[in-house]
């Protein structure tokens, strides 16, 4: 496994931006897709964004598309999540994860941060 340390979070005003950080240990940060997950009070974790292990491919959930963008620098062990034209639905608490595959199913992923809140003012 490896260890992840989210940061970046805070709040912001609605149609803002933030930018979120995840710093991971190890030296096989190379060899883990990652992705980004939320989870609003009482409701369930949520997929946000993931990208491969290689730098290429991504996916995003329906309701960040065109808005967050995921982007990782294997030689910074780091993965980021830019996020523009924030909205109030977008509060939540932001969890990075890292597995084997790239995937929006939360189970896929073995290792977690302890996320940061990202609050979203109207």
């Amino acid at each position: 496994q490896v260890q992840l340390v989210e940061s970046g979070g805070g709040l912001v005003q609605a149609g803002g931006s933030l930018r979120l950080s995840c710093a991971a240990s190890g030296r096989t940060f190379s060899s883990y897709a990652m992705g980004w997950f939320r989870q609003a009070p009482g409701k369930e974790r949520e997929f946000v964004a993931a990208r491969s292990r290689s730098i290429g491919t991504t996916y995003y959930g329906e309701s960040v598309k065109g808005r967050f963008t995921i982007s990782r620098d294997n030689a910074k062990n780091a993965v980021s999540l830019q996020m523009n034209s924030l909205k109030p639905e977008d509060t939540a608490v932001y969890y990075c994860a890292a597995g084997p595959v790239m995937a929006k199913t939360r189970g896929v992923y073995d290792s977690w941060g302890q996320g940061t809140q990202v609050t979203v003012s109207s």
